[in-house]
């Protein structure tokens, strides 16, 4: 079972889409009464799109130098992780194995921010309508389905502790769910919890999902049923984007 003191996935306003500092993150874990909080900013490679949501390299170094100076500051109170949340790409597979030889991390998530259509990313995980659109265009089934793919192709070739909100893609638009049942049975989930039970690789319930679909998190009741077969080891994490956010709805999983 998860552990519920422990938040594994919050952002702050390094990453451009969310907001508040690392130590009113801290503070607010602290306030909910939390024993661990992992920090898991973005990094992505590669991507063509009109808004930056992720980190550049002078953003993880000040990320780090941050990280530091709050767990002396909090020492004995809370124990803080500095992680990092990979995009991944295809395409940039080299330079994201490159990133993470870098440095050390405490936690390194894996998800599937971005879909390339023609030359151009777009962000799955929008609510924005143009973007929903495009994806309208495409086909939600299709766009679903390759999404699954990308990410059986991440946790086969990339260093993991942690997978992601796993069916978190197209939350927003309205046709995801006819189409995620649809895929619900798909032999990708097969892959996907496979090569994540033999590279020692968590599944991650993500706790957004009760904010943003009804009475479930991310991944739902059908594929953790599926995931239970693999006897995968799981963490629980709120996808904070704000520090009020840490720690919610860990006493509805």
């Amino acid at each position: 079972m998860p552990d519920p003191t422990c938040d594994g996935h919050v952002h702050t306003s390094l990453c451009l889409h969310a907001a508040g500092s690392m130590e009113e993150y801290v503070q607010a874990a602290l306030a909910k009464g939390l024993r661990r909080l992992v920090f898991l900013e973005h990094f992505e490679a590669g991507v063509n799109a009109p808004r930056r949501t992720w980190l550049t390299a002078d953003d993880f170094a000040v990320y780090r130098r941050e990280g530091e100076r709050l767990r002396q500051r909090y020492a004995g109170r809370i124990e803080i992780g500095l992680g990092v949340e990979v995009g991944y790409n295809p395409r940039q597979v080299d330079t994201t194995l490159a990133f993470l030889r870098e440095q050390a991390w405490d936690r390194v998530g894996i998800s599937c921010h971005f879909l390339e259509i023609a030359g151009r990313h777009y962000n799955l995980l929008s609510r924005n309508e143009k973007t929903l659109a495009v994806f309208g265009n495409y086909g939600v089934a299709r766009a679903l389905a390759e999404y699954f793919s990308l990410l059986a192709e991440a946790v086969e070739s990339l260093p993991a502790t942690v997978l992601c909100h796993l069916d978190a893609a197209l939350r927003h638009h309205p046709e995801v769910g006819p189409a995620l049942a649809a895929q619900s049975q798909s032999p990708v989930f097969e892959r996907i919890f496979k090569a994540m039970a033999v590279n020692g690789m968590a599944l991650e319930i993500n706790t957004s999902g009760f904010a943003h679909r009804r009475r479930q998190p991310y991944p739902g009741p059908e594929l953790l049923a599926r995931a239970a077969a693999y006897q995968l080891p799981l963490e629980i994490g709120s996808d904070a984007h704000a520090p009020p956010e840490v720690g919610r709805y860990f006493n509805q999983v």
